[in-house]
This record gives structure tokens, sequence and C-alpha cells, in this order.
């Protein structure tokens, strides 16, 4: 059988694909284009098992060492996924970390509809209203896959769960757990009631501590923004305040430190996971 042919390797910044991926930096061609890049090669890897719609993988050969990962490259090839090969000096100026593996893809965004959140019984969501950072949303998306949590729902104004900080902080948690958008609050509210998914607000004026606080399911956990918390009259809103018990001269917890520890507690006490998850 003779070789695959390949496209030749690149080697300028104004090639167009090279030029996609900086464009896609930037969250108003992201939305425009329906796309994002991600990077590494354990995010490329889950995209690809993910099934994820990729647009084209980018290789610098000399930078991608792992046979298996190579392997995988060539089987994506062969099923016509396109690769792009670059140069390792190209690869490093596009890349958003020091020390690149040499793997990237671009992949177009599969956004989820919020009325189209499968609510399995047991669920557990983590709601976020409007974060404004995207490697907290990032983080949270990983631990919400960590604990086996149904799905991300991010209300309000939020930020870009496609943003690269974001894309990379969930080290390629955001192809295994949906992440749908409400455009508000009551949007979020109003699935909520209609689906009976009881709503935990957390907050440090909650009635009830976490540990004593009980939990039905299917449940979603509600954290406001990293300064603001969430403003009154959505806590209003909520059928069950809580608070994280805290000692010491802190006054608040990051909030993906804070999502963390709410979702491993409801984790602990009452078992929830996704489909084909192990127990922890």
């Amino acid at each position: 059988m003779p070789e695959a042919t390949h496209e030749p390797i690149i080697s300028s910044a104004a090639n167009p694909v090279i030029k996609r991926i900086r464009l896609l930096a930037e969250r108003k061609h992201r939305r425009r284009e329906g796309a994002f890049v991600v990077e590494g090669i354990q995010p490329v890897w889950q995209a690809v098992e993910a099934g994820a719609d990729i647009e084209v993988l980018v290789v610098a050969p000399e930078l991608l060492k792992p046979p298996a990962a190579r392997a995988m490259i060539t089987s994506e090839e062969e099923r016509g996924t396109r690769v792009a090969r670059v140069t390792s000096e190209l690869f490093a100026r596009i890349a958003g970390r020091d020390g690149p593996a040499g793997l990237a893809a671009i992949v177009r965004a599969r956004p989820v509809p919020l009325a189209a959140l499968d609510v399995p019984a047991g669920a557990l969501f983590v709601a976020l209203h409007e974060p404004g950072n995207p490697g907290n949303v990032g983080t949270i998306i990983r631990t919400a896959s960590a604990v086996g949590a149904a799905g991300v729902i991010l209300t309000g104004a939020a930020t870009d769960p496609y943003d690269p900080a974001a894309v990379k902080a969930s080290m390629g948690a955001l192809f295994d757990v949906p992440v749908a958008a409400a455009a508000s609050a009551q949007e979020f509210l109003h699935w909520s009631a209609s689906r009976q998914v009881t709503v935990a607000a957390a907050s440090a004026r909650g009635e009830r501590s976490l540990w004593e606080a009980e939990f039905p399911a299917p449940l979603a956990l509600w954290l406001g923004s990293e300064g603001e918390g969430l403003p009154g009259p959505l806590l209003d809103r909520a059928g069950l305040h809580v608070r994280i018990p805290m000692v010491g001269t802190a006054e608040s917890l990051n909030l993906a430190v804070a999502a963390g520890v709410l979702l491993y507690e409801v984790r602990r006490r009452t078992g929830l996971a996704g489909p084909g998850r192990l127990p922890l």
C-alpha cells in the first residue's frame, strides 16, 4: 500500500489555518465561526474520543513525541480528518503554553440548548451566574466531570466556556460534560421548576450549613460571580440556601474551590454519579 500523501509542512504565519487559530483567540470570532481551539495531547485526544466535530488537527511532528499520540493522528487522518503539519517554531508561536506538546485542533462548537439538557434520575448540576473568569469555569467543568455531574449551566452574562483559558483548565472535560447556557436567571429558574430540579443557592448568608443541609435530587448547585456572589433577589428564588462553613480570616473561597467543595460533599452524601461512572 502506498504511503499517504501529506500537505506540505506549514512554516508561514500567513497560512489560513494559522490565521484562523489566531482569530479564534477572540470571543467574537469564536461566536461568529462556531469554533474554538483545543491544545494539548490529552484534551485533543478526549475531543477525538468524544466524537467532537474536528475541523483540523494541527501537528508539529518534531514536538509530538508519544508514539500513541502519533498513531492516533495517523488513524484520524486515515478516517478523513484533515491534518495540518507545522514547523515546531511556528507551533511555538501559536501555542498558549510554554513547552508545547505539538498537538492542537480546531473544533466546531456544539452548545447544548438548556431545554435539551437531559435530567436523568438523581441528576446533579452546577449552575454559575455570570462568572467572569474563564479559568474558573474550565476548572469547574473539570470538577463536574470528576464527580459525574449531569451538566454545567451558565446563567446571564457569563464568560465564554470556549475561551482558551477555560478550554485549557477543563483538561478535555468540556467534551465529557454538557455545558448549557441560559440567557437570564429567569430562564434557568423556569427550566429548573419545569424539570423539578431543586436549586440550592450557595451564599455566605445561607441559613443551612453545607454539613447539615439535605439535598434532594435532581439538584442544581447555584453559585454567583467571583466578586458579587448571587444577588439577593436571586437568592430569594432558590429553594434551598447553603453556606460553606469557614474559620480563619478569609471571607470567601475562590469560585472554583467553592464549587469543588459543594460538588464533592453532595457526591459523598448522595452518591450521585453519571452513567458508567465508577464509585470514587
